[in-house]
């Protein structure tokens, strides 16, 4: 049955340094349950879509229904360093294959959260997260402001809607939702891989305005240039959406992804690119989406993710 699980705070223990008093707590000591009645101190919320089933039907290799569980364990023991609140809002989960009903839930929690005040933060889950995430976010703003897309990955995920959705589709269900209700479909994806995507994806985004970046052209030395870009982006949107998919990161870097990267974009240019879109002030959501722990090595991907959630929320 899809459902929204109730929050399981039991994931969330790990190392104590009692000797070193309050400056050594983690995220075990300080993450609180959502209180899903009355209001709580404005902070960041994670949510879990534990779903794959977007994976299954673009036939990739599933096993990250997995990743929200895993990646709270791996955060749980993670040094605290945020100056604001974290709540756990539990996870929406897709057991019977009901995407669509999946995708409802976890619009329904991310636009509740955000008319709270909150961050959410949605752990995916495969890259079919993107398009219930952007949902929650525009239902929230009920069409107030533009709203940019960051994408940081190594497809386009332009793939059309024909009989269902999958992970491959999120942001051409979007840009169908955007002319639907006549709002602009602004679109960045960063991290592309030539060799990963077909000349009619190509065409796609160009036809629907894209700007796209190839991993070849993420390096720190085009740090000055990316940011720049990226500066140009911002300043056309009133609100923005990250999502990073993790198959964006070198193979060596994030094992544990359906589909590891042949070159990928490295850490050293993805976070000041993150530190710079959140300095904007204008994020007003994330996702992370593709980390299967069932393909990782040594839970060396699972850390990875745990920084960017950092990275996210510092």
């Amino acid at each position: 049955m899809d459902k929204f699980n109730p929050v399981d705070m039991s994931v969330w223990q790990g190392r104590q340094d009692p000797e070193d008093g309050e400056l050594a707590l983690r995220w075990h000591d300080k993450v609180q349950p959502w209180p899903q009645a009355g209001h709580a101190a404005l902070g960041v919320a994670l949510v879990g879509f534990a779903c794959d089933e977007g994976v299954r039907r673009n036939k990739g290799r599933v096993g990250a229904a997995g990743a929200p569980l895993a990646v709270r364990k791996l955060l749980a023991n993670t040094a605290w360093h945020l100056g604001q609140p974290v709540y756990d809002s539990g996870d929406v989960n897709c057991e019977d294959g009901d995407l669509d009903a999946a995708h409802g839930r976890l619009a329904e929690r991310v636009a509740r959260l955000l008319d709270e005040g909150h961050f959410p933060l949605v752990l995916g889950g495969g890259h079919e997260v993107a398009f219930g995430s952007w949902s929650g976010l525009n239902r929230h703003l009920a069409g107030r402001g533009r709203v940019g897309i960051i994408n940081f990955d190594a497809h386009f995920d332009l793939r059309m809607k024909l009989e269902q959705a999958s992970s491959g589709t999120p942001f051409f269900q979007i840009a169908e939702q955007c002319a639907a209700q006549g709002s602009p479909f602004t679109y960045a994806c960063l991290g592309v891989a030539e060799t990963a995507n077909t000349q009619a994806l190509f065409a796609r985004a160009e036809a629907l305005g894209v700007w796209h970046v190839l991993d070849e052209a993420m390096t720190p030395a085009e740090l000055p240039v990316l940011l720049s870009g990226l500066d140009a982006f911002i300043a056309r949107c009133d609100h923005l959406y990250l999502t990073i998919d993790l198959d964006v990161l070198p193979a060596a870097v994030m094992p544990g992804v359906s589909a590891p990267a042949a070159r990928g974009v490295e850490l050293a240019v993805i976070e000041p690119l993150i530190a710079h879109i959140r300095a904007s002030g204008k994020l007003r959501l994330a996702d992370l989406a593709e980390y299967n722990p069932s393909l990782d090595q040594d839970n060396r991907s699972a850390r990875v993710a745990a920084r960017l959630v950092h990275q996210l929320t510092k």
